[in-house]
Protein backbone atom coordinates (compact mmCIF):
# COMPACT_ATOMS: atom_id res chain seq x y z
CA UNK A 1 0.00 0.00 0.00
CA UNK A 2 1.46 3.75 -1.08
CA UNK A 3 2.03 5.84 2.39
CA UNK A 4 1.83 9.08 1.70
CA UNK A 5 2.55 9.89 5.82
CA UNK A 6 3.90 7.79 9.11
CA UNK A 7 0.70 8.52 10.34
CA UNK A 8 -2.99 7.63 10.18
CA UNK A 9 -6.30 8.98 11.17
CA UNK A 10 -9.54 6.29 11.32
CA UNK A 11 -13.11 7.91 10.96
CA UNK A 12 -14.90 5.31 12.67
CA UNK A 13 -18.56 5.28 11.58
CA UNK A 14 -22.03 4.08 10.41
CA UNK A 15 -23.05 4.86 6.52
CA UNK A 16 -25.97 7.35 7.15
CA UNK A 17 -29.03 5.55 6.28
CA UNK A 18 -32.99 7.02 7.12
CA UNK A 19 -34.03 4.98 10.42
CA UNK A 20 -30.58 3.70 11.44
CA UNK A 21 -28.43 6.72 11.80
CA UNK A 22 -28.40 9.66 15.06
CA UNK A 23 -31.45 7.84 15.91
CA UNK A 24 -31.96 9.23 19.26
CA UNK A 25 -32.46 12.38 17.38
CA UNK A 26 -35.61 11.15 16.84
CA UNK A 27 -38.49 12.53 16.88
CA UNK A 28 -37.12 15.57 17.24
CA UNK A 29 -36.04 14.94 13.53
CA UNK A 30 -37.17 12.58 10.97
CA UNK A 31 -35.64 10.00 9.82
CA UNK A 32 -34.53 11.73 6.38
CA UNK A 33 -33.15 14.76 8.57
CA UNK A 34 -30.93 12.35 10.86
CA UNK A 35 -29.64 10.90 7.74
CA UNK A 36 -28.78 14.76 6.55
CA UNK A 37 -27.70 15.60 9.98
CA UNK A 38 -24.70 12.71 10.02
CA UNK A 39 -24.05 13.28 6.10
CA UNK A 40 -23.56 17.14 7.09
CA UNK A 41 -21.15 15.96 10.35
CA UNK A 42 -19.49 13.39 7.78
CA UNK A 43 -18.25 16.44 5.22
CA UNK A 44 -17.30 18.61 7.89
CA UNK A 45 -14.81 15.90 9.91
CA UNK A 46 -13.72 14.84 5.92
CA UNK A 47 -12.76 18.79 5.69
CA UNK A 48 -10.76 18.73 8.88
CA UNK A 49 -8.83 15.35 7.47
CA UNK A 50 -7.82 16.68 4.56
CA UNK A 51 -6.01 19.28 6.58
CA UNK A 52 -4.27 16.71 9.36
CA UNK A 53 -0.42 15.57 7.42
CA UNK A 54 -2.26 12.06 7.47
CA UNK A 55 -3.60 9.43 6.02
CA UNK A 56 -7.07 8.72 5.84
CA UNK A 57 -9.27 5.65 6.67
CA UNK A 58 -12.71 5.15 6.66
CA UNK A 59 -14.12 1.98 8.81
CA UNK A 60 -17.75 2.01 7.92
CA UNK A 61 -20.76 0.05 8.96
CA UNK A 62 -22.84 -2.01 6.98
CA UNK A 63 -20.31 -3.42 4.58
CA UNK A 64 -22.81 -3.02 1.71
CA UNK A 65 -23.22 0.26 1.96
CA UNK A 66 -19.30 1.64 0.74
CA UNK A 67 -20.81 3.53 -2.30
CA UNK A 68 -22.69 5.85 -0.01
CA UNK A 69 -19.22 6.93 1.83
CA UNK A 70 -17.35 6.86 -1.00
CA UNK A 71 -19.28 10.27 -2.41
CA UNK A 72 -18.23 12.13 0.85
CA UNK A 73 -14.60 10.71 1.21
CA UNK A 74 -13.86 10.50 -2.31
CA UNK A 75 -10.83 8.76 -3.58
CA UNK A 76 -7.94 9.93 -1.61
CA UNK A 77 -9.52 8.32 1.63
CA UNK A 78 -9.21 4.62 1.97
CA UNK A 79 -12.29 1.97 2.89
CA UNK A 80 -12.86 -0.74 4.97
CA UNK A 81 -15.95 -2.13 6.87
CA UNK A 82 -16.16 -2.74 10.82
CA UNK A 83 -15.43 -6.23 12.06
CA UNK A 84 -15.96 -7.52 15.61
CA UNK A 85 -18.89 -8.72 17.79
CA UNK A 86 -19.11 -5.52 19.62
CA UNK A 87 -17.72 -1.70 19.84
CA UNK A 88 -14.48 -1.98 21.87
CA UNK A 89 -13.47 -5.07 19.59
CA UNK A 90 -14.64 -3.00 16.28
CA UNK A 91 -12.22 -0.30 17.10
CA UNK A 92 -9.71 -2.45 18.45
CA UNK A 93 -9.34 -4.28 15.03
CA UNK A 94 -9.71 -1.18 13.09
CA UNK A 95 -6.39 0.41 14.91
CA UNK A 96 -4.55 -3.16 15.21
CA UNK A 97 -5.39 -3.71 10.86
CA UNK A 98 -3.72 -0.32 10.24
CA UNK A 99 -0.83 0.22 12.71
CA UNK A 100 0.21 -3.45 10.96
CA UNK A 101 0.65 -1.43 7.99
CA UNK A 102 3.20 0.00 8.74
CA UNK A 103 2.09 3.32 10.23
CA UNK A 104 3.85 5.09 13.09
CA UNK A 105 0.81 6.18 14.92
CA UNK A 106 -3.06 6.46 14.32
CA UNK A 107 -6.05 7.86 16.04
CA UNK A 108 -9.79 7.06 15.43
CA UNK A 109 -12.40 9.12 16.28
CA UNK A 110 -16.49 8.70 15.50
CA UNK A 111 -18.41 11.49 13.74
CA UNK A 112 -20.65 13.73 16.00
CA UNK A 113 -18.12 15.80 17.03
CA UNK A 114 -19.16 18.66 15.14
CA UNK A 115 -15.98 21.14 16.88
CA UNK A 116 -13.53 18.33 15.75
CA UNK A 117 -11.17 20.11 14.16
CA UNK A 118 -7.96 19.38 12.56
CA UNK A 119 -5.48 20.80 15.16
CA UNK A 120 -6.62 18.36 17.74
CA UNK A 121 -5.93 15.78 15.22
CA UNK A 122 -2.06 17.16 15.48
CA UNK A 123 -2.76 18.04 19.21
CA UNK A 124 -3.70 14.42 19.72
CA UNK A 125 -0.50 12.94 17.25
CA UNK A 126 1.88 15.20 19.04
CA UNK A 127 0.86 13.61 22.66
CA UNK A 128 2.01 10.36 20.93
CA UNK A 129 5.19 11.37 20.70
CA UNK A 130 5.36 11.09 24.93
CA UNK A 131 2.41 9.04 25.59
CA UNK A 132 1.58 5.76 25.03
CA UNK A 133 -2.10 6.26 24.26
CA UNK A 134 -4.22 9.79 24.13
CA UNK A 135 -7.97 10.30 24.29
CA UNK A 136 -9.89 13.20 23.47
CA UNK A 137 -12.84 13.08 26.32
CA UNK A 138 -16.56 14.01 25.99
CA UNK A 139 -18.48 16.47 28.32
CA UNK A 140 -20.52 13.14 28.58
CA UNK A 141 -17.84 11.03 30.29
CA UNK A 142 -17.49 9.22 27.20
CA UNK A 143 -14.26 9.80 24.60
CA UNK A 144 -14.71 10.82 21.09
CA UNK A 145 -11.03 10.06 19.69
CA UNK A 146 -8.07 7.93 21.06
CA UNK A 147 -5.30 7.02 19.89
CA UNK A 148 -2.03 5.00 19.80
CA UNK A 149 1.50 4.21 18.82
CA UNK A 150 1.27 0.27 19.05
CA UNK A 151 -2.46 -1.80 19.56
CA UNK A 152 -3.11 -1.79 23.30
CA UNK A 153 -6.37 -4.12 23.96
CA UNK A 154 -6.53 -2.92 27.40
CA UNK A 155 -8.21 0.45 26.53
CA UNK A 156 -11.37 -1.71 25.42
CA UNK A 157 -11.39 -4.62 27.20
CA UNK A 158 -13.79 -5.01 30.24
CA UNK A 159 -15.29 -2.08 28.58
CA UNK A 160 -19.44 -1.11 27.98
CA UNK A 161 -20.12 2.29 26.16
CA UNK A 162 -23.06 4.70 26.37
CA UNK A 163 -22.86 5.46 29.88
CA UNK A 164 -21.16 8.64 32.18
CA UNK A 165 -17.99 6.29 33.24
CA UNK A 166 -16.39 4.92 30.48
CA UNK A 167 -13.40 7.40 30.02
CA UNK A 168 -13.17 7.06 34.17
CA UNK A 169 -13.51 3.16 33.92
CA UNK A 170 -11.09 3.65 30.88
CA UNK A 171 -8.31 5.62 32.83
CA UNK A 172 -8.53 3.60 35.78
CA UNK A 173 -7.81 0.20 33.93
CA UNK A 174 -4.95 1.47 32.15
CA UNK A 175 -2.94 3.19 34.71
CA UNK A 176 -3.33 -0.46 36.38
CA UNK A 177 -1.29 -2.02 33.40
CA UNK A 178 0.99 1.06 33.50
CA UNK A 179 0.37 3.02 30.58
CA UNK A 180 0.88 6.72 29.92
CA UNK A 181 -2.18 8.74 28.95
CA UNK A 182 -2.99 12.04 27.67
CA UNK A 183 -5.77 14.20 26.53
CA UNK A 184 -6.66 16.58 23.90
CA UNK A 185 -9.52 19.03 24.67
CA UNK A 186 -13.06 18.07 26.01
CA UNK A 187 -15.65 18.13 23.59
CA UNK A 188 -19.46 17.77 23.10
CA UNK A 189 -20.99 15.45 20.82
CA UNK A 190 -24.47 15.47 18.48
CA UNK A 191 -26.49 12.08 20.21
CA UNK A 192 -30.06 14.26 21.83
CA UNK A 193 -32.10 16.90 21.14
CA UNK A 194 -30.26 18.87 24.10
CA UNK A 195 -27.13 18.44 22.28
CA UNK A 196 -28.47 20.36 19.35
CA UNK A 197 -29.65 22.89 22.02
CA UNK A 198 -26.97 23.51 23.21
CA UNK A 199 -24.70 23.37 19.82
CA UNK A 200 -27.39 26.17 18.67
CA UNK A 201 -26.46 28.09 21.36
CA UNK A 202 -22.14 27.70 20.86
CA UNK A 203 -23.12 28.98 17.25
CA UNK A 204 -24.42 32.32 18.60
CA UNK A 205 -21.09 32.32 20.90
CA UNK A 206 -18.75 31.03 18.20
CA UNK A 207 -19.83 32.39 14.15
CA UNK A 208 -17.17 30.32 12.90
CA UNK A 209 -19.26 27.10 13.58
CA UNK A 210 -22.34 28.51 11.84
CA UNK A 211 -20.11 27.74 8.60
CA UNK A 212 -19.85 24.41 9.03
CA UNK A 213 -22.16 22.41 7.25
CA UNK A 214 -23.73 20.82 10.27
CA UNK A 215 -24.06 24.25 11.64
CA UNK A 216 -26.00 25.30 8.51
CA UNK A 217 -28.06 22.57 8.42
CA UNK A 218 -29.27 23.04 12.23
CA UNK A 219 -29.83 26.86 11.74
CA UNK A 220 -32.09 25.88 8.77
CA UNK A 221 -34.04 23.50 10.57
CA UNK A 222 -34.63 25.31 13.73
CA UNK A 223 -38.57 24.66 14.45
CA UNK A 224 -40.42 27.79 15.29
CA UNK A 225 -43.69 28.08 16.99
CA UNK A 226 -45.80 31.07 16.13
CA UNK A 227 -48.23 32.02 18.83
CA UNK A 228 -51.35 34.55 18.64
CA UNK A 229 -53.69 35.54 21.34
CA UNK A 230 -57.06 36.39 20.37
CA UNK A 231 -60.06 37.75 21.90
CA UNK A 232 -63.45 39.46 20.23
CA UNK A 233 -60.84 39.98 16.60
CA UNK A 234 -63.91 39.35 14.21
CA UNK A 235 -62.16 42.30 12.11
CA UNK A 236 -58.99 41.28 12.18
CA UNK A 237 -58.98 37.26 12.43
CA UNK A 238 -59.37 36.34 8.44
CA UNK A 239 -56.77 38.31 7.79
CA UNK A 240 -54.53 36.89 10.32
CA UNK A 241 -55.66 33.63 8.99
CA UNK A 242 -54.66 34.08 5.85
CA UNK A 243 -51.28 34.88 6.54
CA UNK A 244 -51.06 31.94 8.80
CA UNK A 245 -52.33 29.47 6.03
CA UNK A 246 -48.99 30.34 4.17
CA UNK A 247 -46.82 29.11 6.81
CA UNK A 248 -48.31 26.57 8.51
CA UNK A 249 -46.12 24.16 6.42
CA UNK A 250 -43.15 26.38 7.35
CA UNK A 251 -43.77 26.10 11.21
CA UNK A 252 -46.41 25.77 14.33
CA UNK A 253 -48.84 28.01 14.55
CA UNK A 254 -51.14 28.31 17.40
CA UNK A 255 -54.08 29.95 18.55
CA UNK A 256 -55.84 31.03 22.14
CA UNK A 257 -58.42 32.57 22.72
CA UNK A 258 -59.07 34.47 25.92
CA UNK A 259 -63.29 33.92 26.05
CA UNK A 260 -63.89 35.48 22.71
CA UNK A 261 -68.04 36.56 22.46
CA UNK A 262 -68.02 37.07 18.98
CA UNK A 263 -67.79 34.87 15.49
CA UNK A 264 -63.34 35.58 16.13
CA UNK A 265 -64.01 31.26 16.54
CA UNK A 266 -66.59 30.24 13.96
CA UNK A 267 -64.55 32.39 11.54
CA UNK A 268 -61.04 30.95 12.27
CA UNK A 269 -62.54 27.40 11.65
CA UNK A 270 -60.15 24.28 12.76
CA UNK A 271 -57.11 24.76 10.55
CA UNK A 272 -55.08 25.36 13.32
CA UNK A 273 -54.72 24.31 16.86
CA UNK A 274 -57.02 26.52 19.58
CA UNK A 275 -55.95 26.61 23.22
CA UNK A 276 -58.22 28.66 26.17
CA UNK A 277 -57.26 30.85 28.63
CA UNK A 278 -58.21 33.47 30.69
CA UNK A 279 -58.86 36.96 29.21
CA UNK A 280 -55.19 38.22 29.10
CA UNK A 281 -52.49 38.83 26.51
CA UNK A 282 -49.87 37.27 29.33
CA UNK A 283 -51.90 34.13 30.17
CA UNK A 284 -52.93 33.73 26.64
CA UNK A 285 -49.23 33.67 25.21
CA UNK A 286 -48.10 31.29 28.49
CA UNK A 287 -51.02 28.92 27.42
CA UNK A 288 -49.60 28.81 24.22
CA UNK A 289 -45.97 28.44 25.08
CA UNK A 290 -46.82 25.79 27.14
CA UNK A 291 -48.23 24.15 24.59
CA UNK A 292 -45.97 24.53 21.61
CA UNK A 293 -42.97 22.40 20.28
CA UNK A 294 -40.98 24.94 19.12
CA UNK A 295 -37.24 26.08 19.58
CA UNK A 296 -38.09 29.54 19.09
CA UNK A 297 -41.69 30.78 20.19
CA UNK A 298 -42.49 33.79 18.44
CA UNK A 299 -45.40 36.30 19.63
CA UNK A 300 -48.03 38.01 17.27
CA UNK A 301 -50.64 40.43 17.85
CA UNK A 302 -53.81 39.04 15.79
CA UNK A 303 -53.84 43.01 13.99
CA UNK A 304 -50.28 42.25 12.69
CA UNK A 305 -49.08 42.59 8.66
CA UNK A 306 -46.59 40.05 8.52
CA UNK A 307 -43.49 40.33 6.63
CA UNK A 308 -44.07 37.12 3.75
CA UNK A 309 -40.37 36.15 5.04
CA UNK A 310 -40.56 36.35 8.81
CA UNK A 311 -39.69 32.66 9.19
CA UNK A 312 -36.08 32.95 7.81
CA UNK A 313 -35.79 36.31 9.35
CA UNK A 314 -36.04 34.91 12.55
CA UNK A 315 -34.03 31.94 12.27
CA UNK A 316 -31.48 34.50 10.55
CA UNK A 317 -31.80 36.86 13.71
CA UNK A 318 -31.65 33.83 16.07
CA UNK A 319 -28.66 32.49 14.86
CA UNK A 320 -26.36 35.22 16.59
CA UNK A 321 -29.13 36.27 19.36
CA UNK A 322 -31.74 34.11 22.13
CA UNK A 323 -34.46 37.12 21.70
CA UNK A 324 -35.68 39.72 19.38
CA UNK A 325 -38.33 41.08 17.29
CA UNK A 326 -39.14 42.98 14.31
CA UNK A 327 -39.43 46.77 13.89
CA UNK A 328 -42.83 48.49 13.67
CA UNK A 329 -44.77 50.07 11.06
CA UNK A 330 -48.13 51.49 10.52
CA UNK A 331 -49.81 52.46 7.15
CA UNK A 332 -51.02 55.64 7.92
CA UNK A 333 -49.01 58.47 6.86
CA UNK A 334 -49.84 61.02 10.13
CA UNK A 335 -46.37 62.07 11.14
CA UNK A 336 -46.87 61.66 14.38
CA UNK A 337 -47.56 57.97 13.56
CA UNK A 338 -44.23 57.61 11.78
CA UNK A 339 -42.64 59.63 15.04
CA UNK A 340 -44.13 56.32 16.79
CA UNK A 341 -42.37 54.19 14.33
CA UNK A 342 -39.51 55.58 14.53
CA UNK A 343 -39.19 55.77 18.57
CA UNK A 344 -40.19 52.25 18.81
CA UNK A 345 -37.96 50.78 16.70
CA UNK A 346 -34.64 52.64 18.38
CA UNK A 347 -36.12 51.96 21.70
CA UNK A 348 -34.84 48.19 20.84
CA UNK A 349 -31.50 49.40 20.29
CA UNK A 350 -31.38 51.96 22.85
CA UNK A 351 -33.21 50.79 25.81
CA UNK A 352 -33.18 47.03 25.01
CA UNK A 353 -37.14 47.43 25.20
CA UNK A 354 -39.71 45.56 22.59
CA UNK A 355 -42.86 45.17 22.51
CA UNK A 356 -45.70 42.75 21.66
CA UNK A 357 -46.66 43.92 18.73
CA UNK A 358 -42.95 44.08 17.48
CA UNK A 359 -43.29 40.28 17.01
CA UNK A 360 -41.83 39.39 20.18
CA UNK A 361 -39.05 35.85 19.37
CA UNK A 362 -37.02 34.16 22.19
CA UNK A 363 -35.52 30.64 22.37
CA UNK A 364 -38.00 28.20 24.67
CA UNK A 365 -35.15 27.41 27.01
CA UNK A 366 -34.56 31.22 27.75
CA UNK A 367 -38.56 32.19 27.94
CA UNK A 368 -39.56 29.34 30.23
CA UNK A 369 -36.11 30.48 32.09
CA UNK A 370 -37.23 34.16 32.47
CA UNK A 371 -40.18 32.94 34.15
CA UNK A 372 -43.15 33.37 30.59
CA UNK A 373 -44.81 37.01 30.84
CA UNK A 374 -45.21 38.30 33.90
CA UNK A 375 -49.33 37.61 34.33
CA UNK A 376 -50.53 41.98 34.64
CA UNK A 377 -53.41 43.33 32.91
CA UNK A 378 -51.14 45.32 31.29
CA UNK A 379 -47.33 45.73 30.01
CA UNK A 380 -46.77 42.21 30.48
CA UNK A 381 -44.37 42.90 26.89
CA UNK A 382 -42.42 45.68 28.88
CA UNK A 383 -41.53 43.66 31.98
CA UNK A 384 -40.02 40.70 29.71
CA UNK A 385 -37.83 42.90 28.23
CA UNK A 386 -36.98 44.09 31.08
CA UNK A 387 -36.32 40.89 32.20
CA UNK A 388 -34.20 39.83 29.85
CA UNK A 389 -32.10 43.37 30.27
CA UNK A 390 -31.09 42.44 33.87
CA UNK A 391 -30.05 39.01 32.50
CA UNK A 392 -27.82 40.68 29.95
CA UNK A 393 -29.53 39.46 26.90
CA UNK A 394 -28.88 40.86 23.52
CA UNK A 395 -31.30 41.74 21.50
CA UNK A 396 -31.52 41.13 17.54
CA UNK A 397 -33.99 43.14 15.11
CA UNK A 398 -35.13 41.50 11.85
CA UNK A 399 -35.01 43.57 8.63
CA UNK A 400 -38.31 44.13 7.96
CA UNK A 401 -41.21 45.35 9.36
CA UNK A 402 -44.46 44.53 11.21
CA UNK A 403 -47.13 46.42 10.10
CA UNK A 404 -49.73 46.67 12.89
CA UNK A 405 -52.92 48.75 13.30
CA UNK A 406 -53.08 52.17 14.88
CA UNK A 407 -56.47 51.69 16.40
CA UNK A 408 -55.50 52.28 19.71
CA UNK A 409 -54.45 55.64 18.72
CA UNK A 410 -57.36 58.08 18.52
CA UNK A 411 -57.93 60.92 15.81
CA UNK A 412 -56.71 64.21 15.73
CA UNK A 413 -53.03 64.84 16.44
CA UNK A 414 -53.36 66.60 19.78
CA UNK A 415 -55.36 63.33 20.97
CA UNK A 416 -52.30 60.89 19.52
CA UNK A 417 -49.88 63.00 21.50
CA UNK A 418 -51.66 62.48 24.93
CA UNK A 419 -52.13 59.02 24.39
CA UNK A 420 -47.95 58.95 23.79
CA UNK A 421 -47.61 60.77 26.44
CA UNK A 422 -49.68 58.36 29.02
CA UNK A 423 -47.86 55.20 27.73
CA UNK A 424 -44.57 56.89 28.95
CA UNK A 425 -45.68 57.74 31.87
CA UNK A 426 -47.64 54.24 32.98
CA UNK A 427 -44.10 53.13 31.82
CA UNK A 428 -42.30 55.39 34.09
CA UNK A 429 -45.50 54.61 36.91
CA UNK A 430 -44.29 51.07 36.60
CA UNK A 431 -40.69 51.31 37.24
CA UNK A 432 -41.47 53.45 40.31
CA UNK A 433 -43.16 50.94 41.52
CA UNK A 434 -46.90 51.70 41.26
CA UNK A 435 -49.29 48.98 41.58
CA UNK A 436 -50.30 48.07 38.22
CA UNK A 437 -54.20 47.99 39.14
CA UNK A 438 -53.91 51.65 38.87
CA UNK A 439 -51.58 51.62 35.98
CA UNK A 440 -54.26 49.73 34.01
CA UNK A 441 -56.91 51.53 34.96
CA UNK A 442 -55.46 54.61 33.58
CA UNK A 443 -55.39 52.95 30.17
CA UNK A 444 -58.35 52.03 28.18
CA UNK A 445 -59.27 48.91 26.25
CA UNK A 446 -59.92 50.51 23.22
CA UNK A 447 -61.88 47.60 22.00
Amino acid sequence: MNMKNKRAVIVFTRVPVPGKTKTRLMPYFTPKQCEQIHICLLKDIERECEQAAADIFVCYTPEDKEKKIRKIFGKEAKYFPQRGEDLGVRMYVAIKDILKMGYDSCILFGTDIPELHSTDMENAFRILETKDIVFGPTEDGGYYLVGMNEPHKEVFEKQSYGHASVMENTLAGLKEVGLQVGCIRELSDIDRKEDVIAFRQKMRENSKLQKTQTGKYLMRTTKISIIIPIYNEETTILAMKRQMEGLKDKCEVIFVDGGSTDRTLELLGDTFPVYHSDKGKAAQMNVGAKNSHGDILCFLHCDSEIPVTLVPEIRYVMKDHQAGCFGIAFHSKNFFMWTCRVISNHRIKDRKVMFGDQGIFVTRELFFEAGMFAELPILEDYQFSLTLKEKGIRLGMARHRIYTSDRRFPDGIIPKLKLMWLMNRLRKMYRDGVPIEKIASLYKDVR
